[in-house]
């Protein structure tokens, strides 16, 4: 075999070769000799000849190797295209007969990843009573409930008191009504109990006891079946047309003269959601998924989901049963995650005392802690709200026991939150300091015309005074702080003190500002704090151990002497009145100064009980019996005692 070099393309063929010619390779096949251009590149095919042809001179083959046309590579070409397409066929099948296999879950799938659902079912577990016992006749320690709506599974926690006060939410499609619940105890399932949804009212928190059907036993849950994206239901703001007769009835339902035919509906509140603006983008393309919470003590409402996008328009219009006029209205704003979990965007809290009817406005979202506004471009929500309430029944629900919320989110330790606790508690001391100072400065005449006011007063109060006149007193408080709020035109909120925001910025914030300030500094400011706090603990506990001390003999003489105190005390107030004996308590306090000007300050009880050693003084004045080293290290085997 021979390779030969052209200058240019050859023609020439004879019966045992033929041409093959594409782009500006020409190259000629037979059994003896390969023509290729001279200005081409080497193509693979030449390289793959030339190999084989080198085989077949070495095995002294001379037979052709077959025609090398372009139809032959495409005959290749094609039977490689059939074979790729052939095997991406048979795993295509493999994963078609897979979700054949499963079609109800790939169709649940499917749904979820759209989000469809009509529905959103809010479930509270509140606690269980008369559960079954365990096999030994003991009682179920490690008991918990499983929910199951459609596909969708959730677990409790374990717990052993029957008490459980945690939240769920279950997504309700038209097909799946059925929610199902079953009691366990550890891997053992005790009871099943079913709860067709379909029976229950929307947009409404219901209460109520489920049996299980295999055990005995109740359990107690809150279920709220809201968020419906239907249009024209009972919640669309645009469907709905509000009827003056419907209205009227409502009005004369809370009427003075009905005020004692249902103490606890104290009244109703309706609230209407246009929609929010400005909100924060928690998703990645710039955007989120904002829906709205609505609370009032349990019961708990919202709206649908608003995909993609940072104005949402929800359109809802909620009612709500009011049994406190004292309670507040939580509307928290969430964005909705593909897997179901829920980003924060802002939160606003409203006292029902303070609801103007019928007055649509835009209410500014704040951060979780509702000091300081949320993130984004000033987020706000647009409200309108109707409370209507009898006033008795409010007054007598006053003076009962507050409603307990179920679920609250707990307060984990954290710095910031203790230093700020300790202030508000530091300010409340420093007042309460500042009133006995201000008292203390009247007996003692450091402004003239203000110690003889006050003893005037002291004496007028002590002559025609009696126990009316403690709440005349608080009154007269009252009416003072009501003439200045007139008078300087200031409401009541600027009265509470405003907390340093700085306290209550999220963890990021805080991070970053702890990281600016040095070790030393940080420490210092705990080490202030909590040296603060655990005097004024260890003084009250001093105080209290002091007073008990003072009625147990601990030191037989002041106990004696507080018996003989008592014992005048209930002789002196049995024959003269007490208004005498305040009167003359106060002549000889505010004329102390005036007869002698250089007496200390005291109070009398404080003086007594600081002389009644506590616990811990009574402890260090214990004597120890004189013991040998031996004794010493049997009563004590911790400690060893080294042989001199």
């Amino acid at each position: 075999m021979e390779l030969s070099e052209t200058g240019s393309a050859s023609s020439n063929s004879d019966s045992s070769g033929s041409i093959c010619t594409e782009s500006s390779v020409v190259f000629y096949c037979n059994s003896n000799s390969i023509q290729i251009g001279r200005d081409t590149p080497p193509h693979p095919l030449v390289d793959k000849l030339k190999r084989v042809n080198s085989v077949q001179a070495a095995a002294g083959n001379s037979r052709p190797l077959g025609k090398c046309t372009p139809e032959l590579l495409m005959q290749r070409l094609r039977r490689k295209r059939t074979l790729v397409r052939q095997r991406l066929q048979e795993e295509l099948g493999e994963i078609m007969e897979h979700f054949q296999r499963n079609t109800k879950l790939a169709e649940s799938s499917k749904r979820l990843k759209s989000q469809i659902w009509s529905s959103v079912v809010t479930i509270l577990l509140v606690k269980a009573k008369d559960l079954p016992l365990a096999d030994d006749g003991s009682k179920l320690t490690d008991i918990h409930i499983k929910f199951r709506l459609g596909n969708e599974k959730y677990k409790s926690k374990s717990s052993w008191t029957e008490r459980w006060l945690e939240q769920f939410d279950l997504h309700l499609f038209d097909e799946d009504q059925n929610l199902e619940l079953s009691l366990w105890n550890r891997n053992a399932l005790y009871g099943k109990a079913n709860i067709d949804l379909s029976v229950f009212q929307r947009e409404t928190t219901h209460g109520i006891w489920r049996a299980f059907e295999d055990c005995q036993g109740e359990v107690f849950l809150m279920l709220t079946i809201s968020g419906t994206t239907a249009l024209e239901t009972i919640t669309d703001l645009k469907a709905y047309k509000e009827d003056p007769r419907e209205m009227k009835i409502m009005r004369d339902r809370y009427r003075w003269h009905r005020c004692f035919q249902n103490l606890r509906d104290v009244g109703h509140l309706t609230v209407k959601v246009f929609g929010a603006t400005g909100l924060a983008a928690a998703d990645i393309g710039g955007k989120s998924d904002p829906f709205c919470v609505l609370e009032l003590g349990n019961a708990r409402l919202q709206t649908q989901t608003e995909y993609k996008t940072l104005t949402p328009t929800w359109n809802k219009i909620f009612t709500f049963n009011v049994k406190d006029i004292t309670q507040v209205l939580e509307i928290t704003v969430y964005d909705e995650d593909r897997d179901h979990r829920v980003e924060f965007l802002g939160k606003l809290i409203i006292p029902l005392l303070r609801i103007k009817n019928g007055v649509k406005r835009w209410y500014t979202l704040k951060d979780k802690n509702l000091c300081v506004r949320a993130k984004g471009l000033s987020p706000q929500i647009c409200l309108e709200m109707t409370v209507i309430w009898n006033d008795v029944r409010a007054i007598c629900q006053i003076l009962q026991p507050k409603e307990e919320k179920l679920i609250q989110q707990e307060a984990k330790f954290k710095r910031q939150l203790f230093l700020r606790n300790v202030n508000r508690l530091k300010v409340v001391i420093m007042y309460i300091l500042d009133s006995a100072r201000y008292v203390q400065s009247c007996f003692e005449w450091e402004s003239p015309l203000r110690s003889a006011i006050a003893f005037a007063l002291w004496i007028l109060a002590c002559v025609y005074g009696n126990l009316a006149t403690v709440p005349l007193v608080l009154l007269l408080i009252i009416i003072k702080n009501w003439l200045v709020r007139m008078i300087t035109g200031t409401s009541g909120d600027s009265a509470a003190g405003y907390y340093d925001y700085d306290y209550d910025e999220d963890d990021d914030d805080d991070k970053e500002k702890e990281e600016k300030k040095s070790i030393k500094e940080r420490l210092q400011t705990i080490q202030e704090v909590s040296q603060t706090v655990q005097n004024t603990i260890g003084y009250l506990a001093s105080l209290g151990e002091s007073t008990k001390n003072t009625f147990n003999f601990s030191v037989p003489e002041l106990t004696w002497l507080a018996v003989v105190l008592l014992v005048g005390a209930i002789v002196v107030l049995h024959f003269i009145p007490i208004r005498f004996l305040l009167l003359f308590w106060g002549i000889m306090k505010f004329s102390r100064r005036i007869l002698r000007p250089n007496t200390i300050p005291n109070n009398e009880l404080l003086d007594f009980l600081s002389r009644v050693p506590d616990d811990e003084q009574i402890n260090q004045f214990r004597e120890l019996p004189p013991t040998a080293p031996t004794d010493q290290s049997r009563n004590n085997p911790k400690k060893k005692v080294k042989a001199s």
